[in-house]
């Protein structure tokens, strides 16, 4: 998204009380040196049909960088990762070789299953949609040097009233679609909950099918279903290529819908989104769905780095054991 609205949505992120409980049991089978196997625990999980992620959002009030970033994921024991792809961007223009840094995430046993980015793709105004078309090249270039399959398609830029019609934001999905079968990643249609545009799955669901293009896919995120009022049922309606990857957090019971921020995500368990039957639904699909980790939690972010990563990453590992029990 353009600079303003980015800054409006981090300052949006960061005006509310923040929530959130850190588990207070110690975490064991922790991953030693760089490069180390991932503890065993991740193995079952990904066998189940489900893969375990770490959005580097988690991780973004530490400013670690994007490498930091990375080697952290593959110690707290995750098997892949979904960077922001200003961080990418950062890392090559501070020198750094993207084709090395391809290699090293592939050494550390992790796969780049996503990467988020805020092109202005779906606004109404051509000639900003032109630059938003032209930042997506940028973005999904950088993205596929490093492995990334695919990238995040939010309604950035059309977050306010009105609305865009739907039939529009079809076809200019499909239109980014095309772009991503040129450069090699996906782009997925992200649902934001607070938007005016692309707000509930139905909506998501409605453009993806309208563009006619084989890779259309929606990204959910069990915050933002909630927030937007979408529900969960819905899920059902989703195949697993259509939802190929799901960002995993948990909202507690208070403050109420309207004014829960993204600030009040919690681990996933610790709140009262229905996540097991959830998770049940999504593996009913078939197939292997991707739990990405995003959490935006700044009372998490005075712990240790390592330690919300794991405490993360094993309470995504309980509740994906417990929809498979």
């Amino acid at each position: 998204m353009g600079m303003n609205e980015h800054s409006d949505l981090l300052t949006r992120r960061n005006t509310l009380a923040r929530a959130g409980i850190i588990a207070g049991a110690a975490i064991v089978g922790a991953a030693t040196a760089l490069g180390a196997e991932a503890p065993p625990t991740s193995r079952p999980a990904h066998a189940a049909g489900f893969l375990l992620c770490l959005n580097t959002a988690t991780l973004r009030g530490y400013k670690l960088g994007l490498a930091a970033e990375i080697e952290l994921a593959a110690k707290a024991g995750y098997q892949a990762v979904e960077p922001w792809v200003e961080s990418i961007h950062k890392y090559a223009n501070e020198g750094g070789s993207l084709k090395d840094f391809a290699k090293r995430i592939a050494d550390l046993g992790l796969t780049m299953e996503s990467a988020i980015g805020f092109p202005e793709w779906i606004v109404d105004d051509d000639a900003q949609r032109a630059k938003g078309i032209e930042q997506a090249k940028r973005d999904m270039d950088v993205v596929a040097q490093i492995g990334g399959k695919r990238m995040a398609a939010p309604p950035a830029g059309a977050t306010k009233a009105p609305g865009v019609d739907l039939h529009l934001a079809a076809e200019r999905y499909r239109t980014l679609l095309e772009l991503g079968d040129k450069m090699g990643v996906v782009p997925e249609l992200e649902i934001w909950g607070f938007s005016q545009s692309i707000r509930r799955l139905g909506d998501a669901l409605f453009v993806a099918a309208e563009t006619r293009h084989p890779k259309a896919c929606v990204l959910a995120d069990i915050f933002h279903l909630y927030k937007g009022g979408s529900g969960f049922e819905g899920l059902r309606l989703a195949s697993a290529s259509a939802l190929q990857l799901i960002h995993m957090n948990d909202y507690p019971a208070e403050p109420g819908i309207e004014e829960i921020d993204d600030a009040f995500r919690v681990f996933p368990g610790d709140g009262v989104a229905p996540l097991v039957d959830i998770l049940k639904t999504l593996h009913s699909h078939g197939g292997t769905t991707v739990l990405s980790l995003e959490l935006f939690n700044h009372e998490y972010w005075k712990r240790d780095a390592l330690t919300i990563a794991r405490t993360g990453y094993e309470k995504m590992q309980a509740v994906a054991a417990k929809a498979l029990a």
